[in-house]
């Protein structure tokens, strides 16, 4: 067997478990979820699970490190998802945003009543440190106000991507972006001053 068609089968098995896990999802809590049943249901052992993956909570890390890769694109500090301007928002900001619409359906169930507060935690925290980080490299001298204003507006954007999640159809990734952008600014503005 050659290496690529190694490396197929590893993509296609994590494929089918992430989307097993995500229909499971869908149909109850992510808590009474067994690995048994994400491998039973994606038609794979329970050694091959165990071959990529530690646990349920360790297949959900790695998508979200994919969302972290995605989100983190430019690891330079100097780079801020947040702009000088309210109405043109950097890249990066727009690509949170459709890295969580390629993962619409497993973010929608995570986040949504059935998911798991655990990863809420984890996607809140990722986000506040992050735009904590990005705030420090602008010197912002009053650190508690920065802190506070990165937790409200991780928890905004939290709120904004639940909300978009149930109603996909109303706007395109770039465009919800684009709408709660200023909110965004707005509150960004407010930990300079």
């Amino acid at each position: 067997m050659t290496q690529n068609s190694g490396d197929l089968r590893v993509r296609r098995t994590r494929k089918l478990l992430r989307e097993a896990l995500i229909e499971l999802i869908s149909e109850r809590s992510f808590d009474t979820i067994t690995v048994g049943e994400i491998s039973q249901r994606a038609m794979v052992s329970r050694a091959a699970f165990y071959r990529y993956y530690q646990d349920k909570y360790d297949l959900v890390e790695q998508i979200f490190e994919d969302a972290k890769r995605t989100i983190l694109v430019d690891s330079d500090t100097a780079h801020s998802p947040l702009s000088n301007d309210a109405k043109h928002p950097p890249e990066q900001w727009i690509k949170i945003f459709e890295h969580f619409a390629e993962y619409q359906k497993l973010y929608r169930e995570l986040l949504g009543p059935r998911g798991s507060s655990w990863f809420s935690a984890k996607l809140h925290s990722f986000l506040a440190e992050l735009i904590l980080e990005r705030s420090r490299a602008v010197r912002i001298i009053d650190q508690d106000r920065v802190l506070f204003s990165s937790t409200l507006i991780a928890g905004l954007i939290i709120t904004a991507v639940k909300w978009w999640l149930e109603h996909p159809e109303q706007f395109t990734p770039r465009e919800i972006a684009l709408y709660c952008y200023p909110a965004i600014f707005s509150l960004a503005q407010g930990m300079a001053k």
